[in-house]
């Protein structure tokens, strides 16, 4: 689970506003999207949840426990892939992996079950005794994925996961996060891919210029908003560009 009560950020003592008093909850069992415009605050927020970047004000819990107070804690039970991966180009991707299996204390014959596993799940079995130097932007996006994945963590965090895989990688992971919540745990990722968003997510929210416009399941969130023939696409332009999409004239406001 992942809670986020009143949280606020902001950049340049305060000038600007990234993030203004979120207050989201993800149940366990659930895939959530998180959506927003470029600008809207959702990495701001992942890094917050991740420990990256400490709020200014308000909570934030992960399996209940506290994200400033118990830092170490909620690594341990977080995988992250975030939007630019720092991966160690002078390692091999087995050397990475096993470095990452260290990191969180993972038992040898552990990891030895797990890594062949995810190497035949994302095709990189011919790749991972190559330097990571040599790895195309797809393959270090693979590399990045598996190793968010290599301790078998409680909560799933990815900022655009899917970007720069191919379409049998951006297959298998999407079925690995439903994998992941039908076995209770969580998936919190952002992405700009309405339609993967709509298919396969389980709670959708939207977030503009730092806060939270909307948060439901895609049919209760048509319901909501009296469009049920729409789109998830056509949903996130109204809420989140209403001038643009009905001008400055109309009386529509999200």
């Amino acid at each position: 689970m992942i809670q986020l009560t009143s949280v606020s950020k902001s950049y340049n003592r305060g000038a600007v506003q990234a993030v203004k008093g979120l207050t989201l909850t993800v149940e366990p069992g659930k895939l959530f999207g998180f959506l927003g415009p470029n600008g809207a605050g959702k990495t701001t927020t992942i890094k917050m949840i991740v420990g990256l970047l400490h709020p200014d004000s308000g909570t934030i819990s992960v399996c209940g426990k506290d994200a400033l107070k118990e830092p170490l804690a909620v690594k341990r039970l977080v995988g992250f892939v975030p939007d630019s991966p720092f991966l160690y180009n002078r390692m091999t991707g087995m050397a990475y992996l096993r470095f990452i299996a260290d990191v969180f204390r993972m038992p040898v014959e552990a990891r030895e079950r797990v890594v062949p596993t995810l190497l035949k799940q994302f095709g990189m079995e011919d790749a991972v005794g190559s330097l990571v130097a040599s790895y195309s932007h797809g393959m270090r996006q693979k590399l990045a994925v598996m190793a968010a994945l290599i301790h078998e963590p409680d909560v799933l965090i990815m900022d655009e996961p899917i970007s720069g895989l191919d379409p049998l990688s951006a297959f298998q992971l999407k079925e690995i996060m439903r994998g992941y919540c039908a076995r209770g745990k969580t998936v919190f990722f952002s992405t700009h891919v309405m339609e993967v968003a709509e298919r396969i997510c389980d709670v959708v929210g939207i977030i503009s210029k730092g806060e939270l416009v909307a948060c439901a399941p895609f049919p209760v969130l048509k319901k909501q908003l009296g469009e049920q023939d729409a789109t998830l696409e056509q949903i996130f332009l109204e809420l989140t560009h209403a001038e643009q999409v009905f001008g400055p004239d109309s009386d529509y406001r999200p």
